[in-house]
């Protein structure tokens, strides 16, 4: 393969040294950076920066290799990672979270220093850097939109087809003398080994699920124990994915919350203002109910509650939940038709939550999600059509 001896920095080409973070380019044209090293300090990272651009807070240098400098990567998360990974754990700028596809350096990397596979989703790209101090590798970034290994594999971005493109365009048989790539192993589904060997000349190497487990595989002669290949659902794993679904429901929850209050107030005199403070007030807390209730306490729960149907093991936790507002709503209601709207409401909306968690986890088949919703959205339908009839004629 030809290695060109210098690559234009206008060149659109994945051949052009760029680097970016949350969508902002950083370039510098090869012969500017050609004499840099990496270890160095700030100043000298300073000196490679260009009017109107900056270098990515993870990159601490660069080293020489045969096709031009490559930017070496810090193992270490600063405190610009740990914000920008609880905002993005919160759904803030999820989809603008990534790296640039490319060739990265971790250590002081040689051409027989292994090559791991990872997605341009920064989250990914951190979890992966983290796991690696101490260790001299090669990290082979490929653009997967922005999203995570296992979900980039499923929806075809984590392919052989860009495996093999990063490859090529990367020149990595020119970076390493071996001929071996670790891939993620949830990135199997996406990419065929044997494809990869036909059209690049690499072997793929299926690592362990977890980044953390990377250096044990290493230090095992790159063999995967049992348990590495095991997928995990703890309580933490599953603690760290209630923000974003608590955020996704926000902006609908706020138009819901209005919608409540206008319901509330409706009465023998058409329209009350207290009683939209009221009773609205008392179906907007059954309304939270439910969220706190499908969002959070259900997926924290999750191994724990009887059934393996998600919309059902929100209907129990939600039957629970929904009994302090009920409680609350005493001196507001009366009737047990309000009691049973509060209680209705509240459950559907816990249990069409907790169905909706079923897309972030691995307990789960696309069939089976497919079935469950069938199975359950009618009913859910069904169950809010009717609680909005038992709140209004309660009014009365």
């Amino acid at each position: 393969m030809d290695i060109p001896e210098k690559l234009n920095v206008n060149d659109p080409t994945p051949n052009n040294t760029s680097f970016s973070t949350d969508g902002v380019f950083i370039r510098n044209s090869m012969n500017e950076i050609a004499s840099c090293r990496s270890g160095e300090d700030d100043n000298f990272l300073a000196g490679n920066e260009k009017p109107g651009y900056s270098l990515c807070s993870y990159v601490k240098g660069f080293i020489n290799t045969p096709i031009g400098p490559v930017p070496v990567i810090k193992t270490k998360l600063e405190k610009d990672d740990l914000f920008s990974t609880f905002y993005v754990r919160c759904g803030i700028r999820r989809h603008r979270y990534k790296v640039s596809p490319g060739l990265f350096a971790i250590g002081n990397p040689d051409m027989d220093s292994e090559v791991l596979v990872t997605a341009n989703f920064k989250l990914t790209f951190d979890m992966l850097r983290k796991e690696l101090d101490g260790i001299n590798a090669w990290i082979l970034v490929i653009d997967t939109k922005g999203v995570n290994v296992w979900c980039a594999a499923a929806k075809g971005t984590f392919s052989t087809r860009e495996l093999v493109k990063r490859i090529k365009g990367n020149y990595l048989e020119s970076i390493v003398n071996h001929k071996r790539i670790i891939v993620p192993q949830l990135g199997a589904i996406g990419v065929s080994a044997r494809d990869v060997k036909k059209q690049s000349g690499f072997r793929v190497i299926y690592g362990p699920i977890r980044a953390s487990d990377i250096r044990a595989f290493l230090k095992n002669d790159k063999k995967v124990e049992r348990q590495m290949r095991q997928v995990t659902f703890t309580m933490y794993e599953r603690f760290i994915l209630t923000p974003i679904e608590i955020q996704t429901i926000l902006k609908p929850a706020l138009i819901t919350a209005i919608a409540l209050l206008l319901l509330g107030g409706i009465g023998p005199g058409i329209f009350s203002f207290s009683g939209a403070l009221q009773r609205g007030g008392v179906s907007i807390l059954a309304f939270a109910a439910g969220i706190f209730s499908g969002a959070f306490v259900t997926p924290m729960l999750l191994p724990f509650i009887p059934s393996r149907e998600f919309a059902l093991k929100g209907i129990i936790v939600g039957s629970i939940v929904a009994l302090l507002p009920v409680l609350i709503a005493t001196s507001t209601v009366s009737g047990i038709a309000g009691y049973l709207a509060l209680f209705l409401f509240s459950i559907t909306i816990s249990s069409y939550l907790a169905m909706n968690f079923t897309g972030a986890t691995p307990f789960t088949s696309p069939s089976g999600v497919e079935k469950e919703m069938k199975q359950y959205i009618p009913v859910q339908l069904t169950s809010l059509v009717i609680s909005f009839g038992l709140w209004i004629y309660s009014a009365f």
